[in-house]
């Protein structure tokens, strides 16, 4: 089982046979990777593949804030990048952060990271275009930096979330080497600079990137000379690589044949699973597009699919056989709800909503509705086996309850960076990542202003157009209001709001999965925020 496999510090924690062994300095390893990123330009639209951050960004970008283990919980912790924790106070109605930057922090070519940088990277986001995410970003009134060491940071409205600032998404850019140039093209293919502990050496294009340390790198200096990020799509291929000693490490979506291979054991490697994640798969809706424009189809269509059935099938290997009930994820079980377990198997009731809004069975046993039918398409990133199977016995299962669903098989740069964006889609199936300790995506996912659209530049993230009425109100109280008890409040208010629409169906919180070669040694483990690499200095060869 793959659960058995987990150390005894419980989810997260690292395991003690790995961390215990002395780390040899030098060498270099290979780490199979899933997917390919579509671009390293972090603030652009183009960057929404999760794998470019781990293999990346996380390694390269100084952030303001890391995201840390405190007892049981995950909390945001200031990072090396700063001298001191940020202070906040609310001033007249408007909120006030003061940054003081380590004097020791300095980018890969010796320029000291200054305010300079912070305010360059706050205003490319704030009013730039085709920027993944403006959020929190968008309140900010002014910026200044009295000095090079000083940044003090002022909204036009408190924002509870306000340490993301500077870290999850984004970090910070060097302004020095990209102010008043064009950032995409500088960085969309890597770029030669870094603030973290590694370099990017070389990025082949379908191959491989390669990651060097950063010679000026002010915190704990890596222990390995080389490490290089694979690009192996089939997870077969992956784990022959990872059996004949290829990679030496593989962060694989939990597919079926991922738990079967492990169950079945391989020799000379050590594995972790952590069901306490940030993931969330969905089946996320165009609420704009026909046949889910109508509030009582999407009910209906969450009223057709026995989820707990489905999650079983998946994940019962790993004893998870609960699907998830919030759009709040495991990292952020403390805000959430489980509103949407009123939607179980029951075609009564979608009888029921798709009468009442007017449908009517055809020949076929589908409905019909002024001479169109409810077929839809979903998109889903091809080559993932587990989405695959989800998608046939969701077919199933629709197609019992009336509903005609065909399958599209894209790839991330397609989906998220034109077909997502433009609205040019139904349905998607797509795990979305809580990246910090905070509840920030239910904004950008579900916010109606977070759309994106030419006035907005095409920033933001809710591909879905999703606009339910009272729920930007909540939305925004829990963005700005700084009292936790009134923001959690605020939260399930949502969890309420958002299981009545269905502007998507919350699948299951998907379980991380981490495997490496008895050959590493160092403190390996998952963070559920920054992924499995977040600490790849401190990896290495154990010592013989």
């Amino acid at each position: 089982m793959l659960v058995s496999a987990c150390s005894s510090g419980g989810a997260g924690a690292p395991q003690q046979d790995s961390a215990d062994i002395p780390v040899a300095d030098g060498g270099e390893v290979v780490i199979g990777a899933e997917q390919e990123p579509d671009c390293a330009d972090w603030l652009g639209t183009c960057s929404g593949s999760i794998w470019g951050s781990y293999i990346m960004q996380i390694t390269t970008v100084p952030v303001a804030f890391n995201t840390r283990r405190e007892g049981e919980d995950w909390a945001p912790v200031a990072s090396s990048l700063l001298a001191a924790e940020p202070t906040s106070e609310v001033r007249g109605g408007k909120q006030v952060i003061t940054y003081e930057i380590n004097p020791e922090a300095v980018w890969s070519d010796g320029t000291p990271i200054t305010s300079a940088d912070f305010e360059y990277t706050a205003l490319e986001i704030r009013d730039g275009k085709d920027i993944l995410d403006k959020s929190g970003y968008d309140k900010i009134e002014k910026i200044q930096t009295p000095d090079d060491a000083t940044v003090v940071l002022t909204l036009d409205e408190p924002y509870a979330s306000w340490k993301q600032f500077f870290s999850s998404s984004y970090g910070v850019l060097p302004s020095h080497l990209l102010k008043g140039k064009d950032r995409d093209a500088l960085m969309k293919d890597g770029y030669d600079w870094s603030g973290g502990p590694w370099l990017i050496d070389e990025w082949k294009r379908g191959t491989s990137v390669t990651l060097v340390p950063n010679p000026e790198w002010w915190g704990e200096k890596p222990h390995l000379d080389k490490v290089t990020f694979q690009f192996i799509g089939d997870t077969a291929a992956a784990f022959q690589a990872l059996k004949s000693g290829q990679v030496d490490a593989l962060y694989p979506s939990p597919q079926l044949d991922v738990m079967s291979q492990i169950e079945s054991g391989i020799p000379g490697t050590r594995s972790e699973a952590d069901a306490q994640t940030g993931n969330l798969e969905a089946i996320w809706l165009n609420n704009s597009a026909f046949p889910f424009d109508s509030e009582a189809v999407r009910q209906a269509l969450a009223y057709s699919i026995d989820r707990k059935a489905i999650v079983t099938r998946l994940f019962g290997a790993l004893d998870i056989t609960e699907p998830a009930q919030s759009f709040f994820t495991p990292l952020l079980s403390r805000f959430g709800e489980s509103d949407f377990d009123r939607y179980t198997l029951d075609l009564d009731k979608v009888d029921e909503l798709m009468t009442g809004d007017g449908w009517a069975k055809d020949s076929s046993g589908t409905w019909a509705k002024d001479g169109r039918t409810a077929t839809f398409a979903v998109e889903t990133l091809a080559g993932n086996k587990r989405r695959d199977l989800t998608l046939q016995i969701l077919q199933d299962q629709l197609a019992t309850a009336g509903f005609e669903m065909t399958i599209n098989a894209t790839t991330p740069a397609d989906l998220f960076g034109k077909t997502a964006p433009n609205g040019d889609f139904q349905a998607a199936l797509y795990t979305l990542i809580d990246t910090f300790p905070e509840p920030l995506n239910l904004s950008s996912t579900l916010k109606s202003t977070n759309a994106p659209s030419e006035a907005n530049g095409f920033s933001g993230i809710n591909f879905g157009r999703v606009d339910i009425p009272g729920l930007d109100d909540v939305l925004d109280r829990i963005d700005s209001d700084t009292d936790e008890a009134a923001r959690v409040a605020a939260s399930k208010e949502a969890d309420q709001l958002i299981a009545e629409a269905v502007p998507a169906v919350p699948m299951v919180a998907v379980p991380n999965v981490l495997l490496w070669s008895e050959k590493l040694a160092g403190p390996i483990a998952i963070n559920p925020s920054e992924g499995p690499f977040w600490n790849l200095e401190a990896w290495g060869l154990a010592e013989q």
